[in-house]
């Protein structure tokens, strides 16, 4: 190779690794903005703003106002709506506000890889054709970032499991034609048991609006149809709604796991859904 056509390929990779160097500094600036502007919701803004559709709050109540338990559980904000009882399944609209979805994909995007499915045998994640996201869990360190905490907290609250029970958050991107087949959020094997016990519950939190298709199907639950990736099938779906979360159980009142509790994500027909995703467990996971 003679001197010019090195130099070409030695400027063309310098200009590629600044471009890379540039786009990762614009991503760290603007997920420190997000965490040095974060303030959950006054009270006081949300009893004048209905066009967010959110709950006017009761009177009666001056002291939410400065309780700072309320606003990170947004009382007020967050409606719960029971879809099934068998399986148990409520969606918590309003559950996260906008600023913590843009957080969360902001998180992620860099770190983003093909999805797994669990490994009966070995507990570790294998890659399969039944999922066909990209995704990444949150470290224990961006456990304590303060968002994440109002976040973790939010969910112990409203689902009634303690925080030490729950595993790393993870957030998932589904482009078009991407989805995750029907499967059950419990383990059928003792490997996975030991750490944390039986998942007894998932939380499902959707971070992105404008999705067509991406349901989240439960083909046991209700008696009708419903969409799912542009089809209509036996159950009952959920449609990506940014903000909104869909709390569900593996685990029926019976402490036994719930085969009814079968689910999974439909096709995305056009646009990006962009999902968090926390599964709770018996005991303390370690």
């Amino acid at each position: 190779m003679t001197v010019a056509p090195m130099k070409l390929v030695f400027g063309l990779l310098t200009l590629v690794t600044v471009g890379m160097i540039i786009g990762a500094l614009f991503q760290l600036a603007f997920i420190r903005r997000l965490e040095d502007s974060y303030e959950v919701p006054s009270f006081r803004r949300l009893q004048g703003n209905q066009n967010d559709g959110y709950l006017q709050l009761p009177k009666g109540i001056p002291h939410w106002d400065n309780d700072k338990e309320a606003r990170i559980l947004r009382l007020g904000y967050v409606k719960p709506e029971v879809i099934s009882w068998s399986p148990r399944i409520i969606v918590l609209h309003n559950f996260l506000s906008m600023e913590e979805c843009d957080y969360l994909r902001a998180l992620a995007l860099p770190r983003l890889h093909i999805s797994t499915v669990v490994d009966t045998k070995t507990g570790k994640g294998i890659k399969s054709g039944v999922r066909t996201s990209s995704g990444m869990f949150l470290s224990p360190e961006e456990k304590k970032y303060p968002m994440i905490q109002a976040i973790e907290k939010r969910i112990s609250v409203y689902s009634q499991v303690p925080v030490e029970n729950g595993e790393l958050i993870q957030v998932l991107r589904y482009e078009k034609s991407q989805y995750y087949k029907p499967h059950h959020d419990y383990f059928s094997d003792t490997f996975n048991v030991k750490r944390g016990g039986q998942r007894i519950a998932t939380i499902l939190m959707y971070l992105s609006d404008n999705v067509e298709g991406g349901e989240t199907y439960f083909p046991m639950a209700g008696s009708g149809e419903c969409s799912c990736g542009g089809k209509m099938v036996k159950g009952l779906s959920v449609k990506p709604n940014k903000g909104d979360a869909v709390l569900f159980w593996s685990m029926g009142l019976d402490g036994e796991s719930d085969p009814n509790s079968i689910h999974g994500g439909c096709e995305v027909l056009a646009g990006e859904k962009w999902s968090a995703t926390k599964w709770m467990r018996q005991r303390t996971t370690y």
